[in-house]
């Protein structure tokens, strides 16, 4: 019997070492090679169409009261002056100021210490009648004058736009590029012409949207910051690299291998190939204190009144603007394959 068993093992044994012969393992270890060496020249080529540019900046603060509170009108004199039988302080016969009370419980002049009791309850209830009456005052005032009650913590629209462009989009892209490389964006004013050099840019051509997404909500001072950050890191995270960068106030500029030719100068223009591929993504993302009221659909007249509220903020409610768009470099565009795989949320238009 173990005779038997051990005949068995040698047989599997011998099996098996038959076919993995160090000439098997040598071809396996090559077409592996072969396969990983052809994925990742794929994958390659792919991220090098998704060069991405960025300008924008801002600043998530909170709104400073522009209000004084009203002055109260005092007889001549001020309000030290005003003696309307209050504060005139201890006189005999008048018990504090307040002749006509102390009579009523019988102490006349005489100026009795329960009197004097009774007149310092009075006047202490007085000075908190006053003092409320002063506070609601001051916080009803904006309200009286068709302002808002000012708020520390009021809310924040934080929107997301974005088109997929033809790729026959290459002078939107060349635009996008030169306001990327002029813009100034240290200042609210800035900001604001970043903002509407986009939406125009994007208006004037509305023949090359293929794609849309609008998205916005609303959340509170303290929180919109984090939300406006986490939108924008999930765009900026589909680009391979920035290779435009413009963001308050440092520009930030590098050339891709494909503009480069092997002396390590810049090759023309027409030097660099053309990537394949069909589409230009176009992102825009705005935090603002004004109310937005986007649609949420995706047609030509939804995303055309989305860009018209989002270029239409002024300097004074805009707190911070990004403005996203890849390929970057001239002459790339993206796959659909890469369009589908990078942007799901994008819904024909």
């Amino acid at each position: 019997m173990v005779d038997s068993i051990k005949t068995i093992w040698t047989r599997i044994f011998n099996g098996l070492s038959a076919r993995f012969k160090p000439q098997f393992l040598l071809k396996s270890c090559v077409i592996f090679g072969l396969a990983v060496l052809l994925v990742f020249s794929q994958a390659d080529g792919a991220m090098a169409a998704r060069s991405g540019g960025r300008m924008g900046g801002g600043s998530f603060r909170a709104p400073s009261r522009t209000y004084s509170a009203p002055s109260r009108a005092y007889p001549s004199g001020g309000p030290s002056s005003y003696s309307g039988g209050y504060g005139r302080g201890y006189y005999p016969g008048g018990g504090f100021g307040f002749p006509f009370i102390l009579p009523f419980f019988g102490f006349g002049g005489a100026g009795g210490l329960f009197g004097i009791f009774i007149a310092i309850a009075i006047a202490n209830f007085l000075i908190r009648s006053f003092r409320n009456a002063g506070i609601e005052n001051t916080s009803s005032y904006d309200g009286a004058y068709g302002g808002e009650a000012y708020n520390a913590n009021p809310m924040v629209s934080v929107a997301r736009l974005q088109i997929g462009l033809l790729a026959q989009a290459r002078d939107l892209q060349e635009n996008l590029n030169q306001i990327g490389k002029t813009a100034d964006t240290s200042t609210s004013a800035g900001l604001t012409k970043v903002l509407q050099e986009t939406t125009l840019s994007l208006l004037r051509h509305p023949e090359y949207w293929a794609y849309a997404d609008i998205e916005s909500d609303k959340t509170r001072l303290n929180a919109a910051e984090q939300a406006f950050n986490q939108l924008a890191i999930a765009e900026r995270s589909k680009f391979t690299g920035e290779t435009l960068s413009n963001v308050n106030s440092q520009l930030l500029e590098t050339k891709t291998k494909a503009e480069l030719d092997s002396s390590g100068e810049l090759a023309p223009a027409s030097a660099i190939p053309d990537a394949p591929g069909e589409y230009i993504v176009a992102t825009v993302l705005v935090a603002s204190q004004s109310k937005l009221d986007l649609p949420s659909g995706s047609s030509v007249e939804d995303v055309r009144k989305a860009i018209n509220q989002i270029g239409a903020i002024s300097s004074d409610q805009l707190m911070a603007v990004e403005v996203l768009w890849t390929p970057q470099v001239s002459g790339e565009t993206l796959t659909a394959d890469e369009l589908i795989a990078e942007y799901p949320n994008l819904k024909l238009v």
